[in-house]
Order: structure tokens, then C-alpha cells, then sequence
């Protein structure tokens, strides 16, 4: 019977060892397919850090294009706004003009409350 306790102590023994055995080798392969996996996504990580450079710089492109159009927006406003003031200053000399024309002629009564500047400005043309 001391026979065949000692027998399954060792093959009990053996089994345990190979199962030890496995599982390491488990283990290993796990880490090496991770390691792997790990090299992948830094190979993909890698491929987008160039679309990302180039992503980046067409963004600081268009900013710039951005920058430039609202530079040429805001000097087109500026010269409206002087063209819109010169008009009221021509206007405003037209009428002066006029006003002063009406006060020397002796047929206007500019001193009437319902008195306005006779309009003498050519009809406009249409484009």
C-alpha cells in the first residue's frame, strides 16, 4: 500500500508541476499577445500623429485666412463708413447751399414753418 500512496503522491506531484508549467506558459503568451497588441495601437497612434500635424496645420491655415478676411472686412466697413460720412457732408453742404439760395431769392418764403430746401439734385440713374 506505501506503493501506491508514493504513486499518487507523485503522479499528484507531476500533475501539479505540469499545471504550474501551463499556467506560466499561459501567462507568457498572455503578456507577449498584449505586448503586441500594445505595439499596434502605438504603430496606429503613430500613423495619426502625422494626420493630426497635418489636421493642425490646415486649421492654423484657415485661421489665418480667417484673420486676413476679417482684416478686409473691417477695412471695407471703415471706408463705408467714411463714404457714408462724406455723403452726409456733401449733403449737408448741398443743402446749406440750397437753404442760402432760398434766403437770397426774394420769391422763396424760408422763414415758414413748412419751409424745406427745394430739391434741385438730378434724378438718379439706375444701374
Amino acid at each position: 500500500m506505501s506503493n501506491t500512496v508514493a504513486m499518487i503522491i507523485v503522479v499528484v506531484a507531476v500533475i501539479l508541476v505540469i499545471a504550474v508549467v501551463a499556467v506560466l506558459l499561459m501567462r507568457t503568451r498572455g503578456q507577449e499577445r498584449r505586448t503586441r497588441e500594445a505595439a499596434e495601437l502605438r504603430t496606429q497612434a503613430a500613423a495619426q500623429s502625422t494626420e493630426v500635424e497635418r489636421a493642425q496645420g490646415e486649421a492654423a491655415a484657415r485661421a489665418a485666412a480667417a484673420d486676413q478676411a476679417r482684416e478686409e472686412a473691417e477695412s471695407a466697413q471703415a471706408r463705408a463708413t467714411e463714404a457714408e460720412r462724406e455723403l452726409l457732408q456733401t449733403d449737408a453742404q448741398r443743402e446749406d447751399a440750397l437753404r442760402e439760395a432760398d434766403r437770397l431769392d426774394p420769391s422763396v418764403d424760408h422763414r415758414d414753418e413748412a419751409y424745406e430746401p427745394e430739391d434741385v439734385s438730378p434724378p438718379r440713374q439706375r444701374p
